[in-house]
């Protein structure tokens, strides 16, 4: 792919049919989007970051315009390496704009580069993987919120943990 891509990033554990949709419209707006998988510090990730970078290429297979690859370290860096054109983040609310926002003025002040909120569509707005992951720990039907092969890859991590209930 050719192009200055726009970066989706995101820790994806696991990544969720919202995700998905703000993936599919990043790369409809920008037309070259590469999803950057990184670690949330403040949480422990459940699937390793190789597991979360293949099972989201799984699900962009459609797409021709999205890569998908690891970030890392600096999310900053990551954008300036790729000599990204813009950041792209989804909100499902004010809590979101809440917490993202000052990420977003970092990453402009360290690199200028932009990033841009595009509002969660109304399916998805409750949906999160913290979520995802409470329902599917508890032996709960994930199938609406993420792929058949992110709920496989859920179900597996809890019966290798032991944690179904």
């Amino acid at each position: 792919m050719t192009g200055r891509p726009a970066v989706v990033p995101g820790s994806f554990d696991p990544v969720t049919l919202g995700h998905l949709d703000v993936i599919r419209r990043a790369e409809s707006l920008f037309g070259r989007v590469v999803v950057g998988v990184g670690v949330n510090g403040a949480k422990q990730a459940l699937l390793p970051v190789a597991t979360r970078v293949a099972l989201i290429e799984a699900c962009v297979r459609d797409l021709p315009g999205v890569e998908v690859a690891p970030v890392l370290g600096l999310l900053a860096e990551f954008c300036q390496d790729l000599g990204a054109v813009a950041i792209v983040k989804g909100l499902r609310g004010g809590q979101d704009l809440g917490h993202e926002e000052p990420m977003a003025l970092v990453n402009k002040e360290l690199t200028g580069i932009e990033t841009v909120f595009l509002a969660a569509a109304p399916t998805w707005g409750h949906v999160s993987s913290t979520l995802v992951k409470e329902v599917a720990r508890h032996g709960g039907d994930v199938s609406a919120y993420v792929s058949p092969a992110v709920r496989d890859a859920l179900m597996n991590a809890f019966e290798q943990g032991g944690d179904v209930r």
